[in-house]
C-alpha cells in the first residue's frame, strides 16, 4: 500500500510572498500524488487557521480544497487529523469533500504494521502556556460564541490567536525541548504500535527503537518534508520542486 503523511503546511488566509510560494509547493506536491497515493494522511496544521461555519467556508483556501477534492475523485482516500491551528471542522470536509476527519488520533494496520498517528500538540513537554491556550480554544462555549460573530470579524480574532500560538515555536532549542515530550509519548505507544507518527515539532525525523519507530513528518515552512509508508516501510522525504 502507498501511504503519504504530511503535516504543518500552515497555509495562511492573508499571504505574503513566501506564503504564496509555500502554497504553490504544497499544491504541486499534492497534485504529484494523483494516481500514485492510495491514502493521504494530513496530520494537522494544514491550515494556519480553520473554522467551519454552518453556511460559510474561507475562500482563501479554495485552491487547496480544490486539489484535495480532485485527489478524492481520482481514488485517493484522505484522512485529516486535527492540529492545534485547524480543529473546529464542522461538516464541510466530511460531507462535501468526503475526507475522513479525526479530532484526536487515527490508528490502523497498514501492510501488517500497527500504526498510530496524531498531531502531537497535546504531548509536548515544557509547554504550559500552550496547554492553557489549547483549553481555551477548544472550549465549546467559546467556539459557539465565535461562530455567532460575523466571519470577517471572527477571522481577524482567529488570526491574532494563531499568530500568538506560532510565536511560541520560534526557538529551535525550545522546539527540541518540547519534542522530547513527543518522543516520550511515542515510546509509550510502542507498547501497542509498531510505528508512531507525529507532527507539530517541525522537526522531520525517523528514530528506530527496539520495539518500534518514531517518525515526524516535519513541516513546510523550512523543511518541505513528508513521510512515505510503502509496503510497510517508512521513509522521510523532502519535496524538491
Amino acid at each position: 500500500m502507498k501511504v503519504y503523511i504530511a503535516s504543518d503546511f500552515h497555509l495562511k488566509l492573508q499571504e505574503q510572498k513566501e506564503d504564496k510560494i509555500r502554497r504553490e509547493k504544497v499544491i504541486n506536491f499534492l497534485m504529484s500524488l494523483r494516481g500514485k497515493a492510495e491514502l493521504l494522511i494530513l496530520n494537522g496544521d494544514i491550515f494556519d487557521l480553520w473554522f467551519s461555519w454552518k453556511n460559510v467556508i474561507i475562500k482563501g483556501y479554495f485552491p487547496i480544497l480544490k486539489v484535495l477534492s480532485e485527489l478524492r475523485e481520482n481514488g485517493c482516500r484522505i484522512i485529516f487529523i486535527a492540529g492545534n491551528h485547524d480543529f473546529y471542522f464542522g461538516n464541510f470536509l466530511r460531507d462535501y469533500l468526503k475526507i475522513e476527519v479525526y479530532t484526536d488520533a487515527y490508528s490502523t494496520v497498514i501492510d501488517g504494521k500497527k500504526v498510530y498517528i496524531t498531531h502531537g500538540d497535546q504531548h509536548t513537554s515544557n509547554d504550559l502556556r500552550y496547554k492553557i491556550f489549547r483549553i481555551l480554544t477548544h472550549n465549546k462555549f467559546i467556539m459557539k460564541i465565535f461562530a455567532m460573530i460575523h466571519p470577517d470579524v471572527s477571522l481577524k480574532i482567529g488570526n491574532l490567536m494563531s499568530r500568538s500560538s506560532r510565536k511560541q515555536q520560534a526557538s529551535k532549542k525550545l522546539l527540541e525541548k518540547r519534542e522530547a515530550g513527543l518522543i516520550k509519548f511515542a515510546k509509550k505507544k510502542m507498547d501497542e504500535f509498531d510505528i508512531v507518527i507525529l507532527g507539530h515539532s517541525h522537526i522531520p525525523k525517523i528514530l528506530k527503537f527496539e520495539n518500534g519507530i518514531y517518525a515526524n513528518s516535519g513541516d513546510w515552512i523550512e523543511n518541505y518534508s513528508y513521510l512515505e509508508l510503502i509496503n510497510g516501510k517508512i521513509n522521510l522525504n523532502v519535496n524538491k520542486e
